[in-house]
């Protein structure tokens, strides 16, 4: 590795290099692999004093000025149907029950039914809302009320057809496990501006979450960066509270004692996973302290209670929708909150009301509560999930299903609120049937590039060297969508 502020001082030597083989390399340059090595961790950074030991070895900074200073992404796993809440198609009623037409589905590949399945019309009635006119289900009365607050993507399509790997890729950028999380990136990017949370919360409510923790780990990147989650009823964190007889000088007489002894271990041999360590036991230490007076929303306002439909003591996802709030305004970078049971393989009408009785109400006072707050135009606000459904209907007699949609990853639809987005516009659309999007494509890639933007990042710049190469969250692909912008 050639290491030096000056990198035209060492073309021609880099050129030179490129002409001889490592072979003659190794026997020419009267070095040894041991001090090759050493000056590579030298350059790298990894080796650190001990007054620096917790501290990240990457400085977190924005490559730009930011438009979103934090993000809130409420996950809805399982895939929510976009063409019975956001994606309304007239042609669905028309042709409801006949085959659909085979050059749709030449190339398809579904989980469950047949490629010459009949299609299903919309369930609910839409309407258009708002001076902006976004057009909505009737289940969706709550968000009808800030629809010119939202942007609707309706035109986002993915890679994978089956939740796990769908799922992955949405929040890691790859269908397969091992990659860092969004949060991940975000956090390794821009740090927090807390010093008693962590920079990314995780927070879910629902059963079903096919993926599990690899959606909000750190994959290759160092842990201090991974999602740490919270639960909403009992201790917030599992093992953040003193066992009995353990007061909090002594924890701290503890922490002291393990501390001292990371640290010796991290000055000999330098890993990195070892500061992280420290800089956890420190973390959970303040979370102590900071995590009671967090997760009590009796200090809310009934108002604000009323708002979101939350009660405290209970786990759900109102109750998550104004941690998310409060999480954010104590500096929080990054929070996902993760609601499952959206997957309607059957009964897709039954299973959509149930749902959004339980998400919309939350979903829209959140946005109408950083508004009031003045948080709103430097907070993202994602909702989303990892594909959508199929304009044909799925019944199955063996399976015991009827009147539902199978995963369809072509073309579904998400929203955005605040952050530097373009509010009260709906971006993508799709064919007759929504099956493909037929103008302005969103790829999850896209999406993933756009959020980073909208924080300052530039994705192609947020790299990490792993196993020989530089990663990013982007993998090789992906656009910034400037249409979204404000």
């Amino acid at each position: 590795m050639l290491c030096s502020s000056d990198p035209s001082r060492y073309a021609a030597s880099a050129r030179q290099l490129h002409e001889i083989t490592r072979r003659q390399l190794f026997r020419d340059c009267g070095l040894g692999l041991g001090k090759i090595a050493l000056a590579s961790l030298l350059c790298d950074g990894l080796v650190r004093t001990a007054a620096s030991a917790a501290e990240p070895a990457y400085l977190p900074h924005p490559h730009f000025a930011a438009r979103a200073k934090r993000i809130i992404y409420l996950f809805m796993v399982g895939a929510p149907s976009q063409l019975d809440l956001y994606d309304y198609k007239p042609e669905l009623v028309k042709y409801d029950g006949k085959p659909i037409p085979a050059e749709f589905t030449r190339d398809a590949r579904y989980a469950f039914i047949q490629k010459d399945a009949a299609l299903l019309s919309p369930r609910f009635k839409f309407a258009k809302y708002g001076k902006s006119g976004q057009e909505l289900s009737e289940v969706l009365p709550f968000l009808s009320k800030v629809a010119d607050d939202i942007t609707i993507i309706r035109s986002v399509h993915t890679d994978h057809f089956n939740h796990a790997p769908a799922q992955i890729f949405v929040n890691t950028g790859s269908g397969i496990l091992g990659r860092p999380s969004m949060g991940a990136w975000v956090t390794y990017g821009l740090g927090s501006e807390s010093s008693d949370l962590p920079g990314f919360v995780v927070l879910t409510t629902g059963q079903g979450t096919s993926a599990g923790p690899s959606m909000w780990g750190s994959g290759f990147l160092p842990t201090q960066y991974q999602g740490t989650r919270f639960q909403a009823i009992g201790a917030p964190v599992l093992a953040v509270s003193n066992p009995p007889g353990v007061d909090r000088d002594l924890q701290r007489q503890s922490l002291d004692l393990i501390r001292n002894l990371n640290q010796k271990r991290l000055d000999t041999v330098g890993d990195p996973e070892i500061a992280t360590r420290i800089s956890a036991f420190e973390m959970a230490y303040r979370m102590q302290a900071s995590c009671p007076e967090l997760m009590d929303l009796s200090k809310e306002s009934p108002a604000t209670l009323q708002m979101y439909g939350a009660k405290p003591g209970e786990s759900s996802f109102a109750n998550n929708c104004l941690l998310a709030r409060r999480l954010i305004e104590r500096g929080v970078r990054f929070v996902n909150a993760y609601h499952a049971d959206w997957d309607h393989h059957s009964d897709v009408a039954g299973g959509l009301k149930t749902q959004c009785k339980l998400t919309d109400q939350a979903s829209a006072a959140l946005i109408t509560d950083l508004k009031q707050r003045g948080l709103l135009e430097d907070t993202l606000v994602v909702w989303g999930g990892e594909f959508g459904r199929t304009p044909m209907v799925e019944t199955s007699a063996q399976l015991a299903r009827a009147n539902g949609r199978d995963h369809h990853p072509q073309a579904y639809s998400m929203w955005m609120a605040g952050g530097g987005v373009k509010p009260g516009i709906t971006l993508g659309k799709t064919d007759d049937i929504g099956f493909n999007p037929v103008e302005d494509p969103v790829h999850v890639h896209d999406l993933q590039a756009t959020i980073l933007h909208l924080l300052g990042l530039d994705h192609e710049r947020l790299t990490y060297r792993h196993q020989g190469r530089d990663y990013r969250l982007t993998d090789v692909h992906g656009t910034v969508v400037t249409k979204l912008l404000a």
